[in-house]
C-alpha cells in the first residue's frame, strides 16, 4: 500500500477531521486573495487611473469572472483526471504574482492581466478545496462541509477588505495593501505542497458503495451530459446553477460599485472599507450555521429565502443614504448570501454521482462565476446609462426573480428517501430497450424501481 492511500480509508467529518481542517485553513488563504481587491481596486480605477465609465472601471471583474468560470469548469475534470493536489498547487503557482502585478501596475491593463491570473488562481484552488472537502466527508455532512468551506473563505474576505481599508487609509492604495496578497499567496502554496493530502481515492471510494437506484449507468455519461444536465436539464441541478450565477451576479456589483457609490456619498476610505468587510464577513459566519441547518431543514426553503432577502438589502442601499442604513443593508445582503451559498453547493453534491460531481461541481461554479462578469458588464452599462442608483434596483429584481424560479423549479434533494438519478439513461420505452432517453428532470413520481 502506498502512503498516499489512507489505511483504513473512511468517510466522514470527524474521521477525517485534520485534513478537513487544513483545508478550510487554505481555502482562507483562497478567500484573503480576493479580500486584497475588494476595498482598493474601485478606488484604485477612480482615483490613480482615472477611470471615468463605470463599465470601464470594471473590466477587471469581467475579466477575473469570466477566467475563472472556465477554470472552474476545468478544475473538475482536471482534478478527475491528475488529482485533486496538483490542482491545488498549480493554483496557488499561479496565484504568486497577483499581488506584485498590482503593485507595480502603470497602466489598468496590468491590473486586468493580474485580474487574469487572480481567476485562474481562484478557480482552481476554491474548486478543488471544495472536491476535496466533499470526497472526505461523504453525504450524510455535506451541507456543513461546504458551510464551513465558504465560512473560512468569505470571512477572510470580509478580514481583508477591511485590513486593506486601514492599510489604505494610512499608508496609501499602494503598495501596503497586496502586501498581503503576498503573504497568503506563500502561505497558501507552502501548506498545499507540504501537507495537503490527495482525496480522489475517498471519492473512488465513495463511488464503489454508492447505493444505486432505478438502473444506475453513470459510467456511460460523458462531459457533454454531465455539463448538460448541470446547466439546462435536470431541475434541481439547472436551479442551483441560475441561482448561483445570479448571487455572484450581485456580488459582482456590490464588489465594483458599491465603494464607488459610498465614496460619492461622502464616506472616507475606512468606513468604506467597514461596509464592504461588513457584507462578506456576516455571509462567512452565517455559513458556520447554514450548511448544517441545510443538512436538518432541506435545501430548498433556504435557497428560495437567501435570494429574496439578499435583494431586500440591495433594494435597501439602493432606496438610502447614510452609514448606519447601509451597515443594515449589508447584513441583510450577508444573511442571505449565507443562506444560498454552502446550500447550492450541498444541493450538487446531493444529485451529481461521486463519479462525476467533480465535473458537476466545475459546471455550476462556470455559471456561478460567470455572474461576476455578467453583473459588471449589466451594472456597468446601467450605471453609466442610467445612473449608480438605477444599476442598483436592476440587481435586486433580478435577484428577487432568482429566488422565485427556484421555488417554482427546484425540488428538496437532501431527502432520507433515495434521491432521483439523473445519470440513469435507459429508455424509458420497454419496446425499445437500449436506446439513450432523454434524462429525467425531476425525482420520479410513483415509478416501481427496476430489478
Amino acid at each position: 500500500m502506498t502512503s498516499s492511500t489512507p489505511a483504513p480509508l473512511r468517510l466522514g467529518l470527524r474521521q477525517n477531521l485534520p485534513q478537513f481542517v487544513l483545508l478550510v485553513a487554505v481555502n482562507a488563504l483562497v478567500g484573503g486573495m480576493i479580500g486584497q481587491e475588494r476595498t482598493v481596486l474601485p478606488l484604485l480605477a477612480d482615483q490613480v487611473f482615472g477611470l471615468a465609465a463605470f463599465t470601464a472601471s470594471l473590466t477587471f471583474i469581467v475579466a477575473f469572472g469570466v477566467t475563472k468560470a472556465l477554470t472552474n469548469l476545468a478544475a473538475g475534470a482536471l482534478s478527475d483526471r491528475y488529482g485533486r493536489k496538483p490542482i491545488l498547487i498549480a493554483g496557488w503557482l499561479i496565484g504568486l504574482p497577483v499581488p506584485l502585478l498590482l503593485i507595480w501596475a502603470p497602466s489598468w491593463w496590468w491590473v486586468i492581466a493580474a485580474n487574469v491570473l487572480l481567476g485562474v488562481n481562484q478557480g482552481l484552488t476554491w474548486s478543488t478545496t471544495i472536491i476535496m472537502k466533499i470526497d472526505l466527508v461523504g453525504p450524510d455532512r455535506r451541507g456543513l462541509a461546504m458551510g464551513f468551506n465558504e465560512a473560512a473563505g468569505y470571512l477572510a474576505v470580509a478580514a481583508t477588505s477591511a485590513a486593506t481599508g486601514w492599510l489604505a487609509a494610512d499608508h496609501g492604495l499602494r503598495p501596503a495593501p497586496f502586501l498581503l496578497g503576498l503573504t497568503f499567496a506563500a502561505l497558501g502554496l507552502g501548506l498545499s505542497t507540504v501537507f495537503v493530502k490527495e482525496t480522489r481515492h475517498h471519492a473512488i471510494h465513495e463511488a464503489r458503495t454508492h447505493t444505486p437506484t432505478n438502473g444506475d449507468h453513470h459510467d456511460a455519461l460523458t462531459g457533454r451530459q454531465i455539463f448538460t444536465l448541470t446547466s439546462f436539464r435536470e431541475k434541481a441541478l439547472s436551479s442551483a446553477s441560475q441561482a448561483g450565477l445570479v448571487n455572484n451576479l450581485n456580488d459582482s456589483l456590490a464588489w465594483g460599485l458599491f465603494p464607488i457609490l459610498f465614496a460619492t456619498s461622502g464616506l472616507g476610505i475606512a468606513r468604506i472599507g467597514v461596509l464592504v468587510a461588513l457584507y462578506p464577513a456576516v455571509w462567512g459566519f452565517g455559513q458556520m450555521a447554514t450548511g448544517g441547518l441545510s443538512d436538518r431543514w432541506g435545501r430548498k426553503r433556504l435557497i428560495v429565502a437567501g435570494m429574496l432577502l439578499q435583494a431586500a438589502g440591495i433594494a435597501l442601499v439602493a432606496a438610502t443614504t447614510g452609514f448606519t442604513v447601509w451597515v443594515i443593508a449589508a447584513v441583510l445582503m450577508g444573511a442571505g448570501t449565507a443562506m444560498v451559498y454552502p446550500v447550492l453547493l450541498a444541493v450538487i453534491g446531493d444529485v451529481a454521482h461521486p463519479t462525476w460531481r467533480a465535473r458537476a461541481v466545475g459546471a455550476y461554479r462556470l455559471w456561478r462565476d460567470l455572474g461576476y462578469a455578467i453583473g459588471a458588464l449589466i451594472a456597468g452599462i446601467t450605471a453609466d446609462l442610467l445612473g449608480l442608483r438605477a444599476a442598483i434596483w436592476l440587481i435586486a429584481a433580478l435577484t428577487a426573480a432568482s429566488g422565485i424560479i427556484v421555488a417554482i423549479r427546484m425540488y428538496e434533494t437532501h431527502l432520507r428517501q433515495p434521491a432521483p438519478t439523473p445519470w440513469n439513461i435507459e429508455d424509458e420505452h420497454p419496446s425499445r430497450p437500449g436506446r439513450r432517453a432523454d434524462l429525467p428532470h425531476s425525482p420520479p413520481r410513483g415509478r416501481k424501481s427496476r430489478r
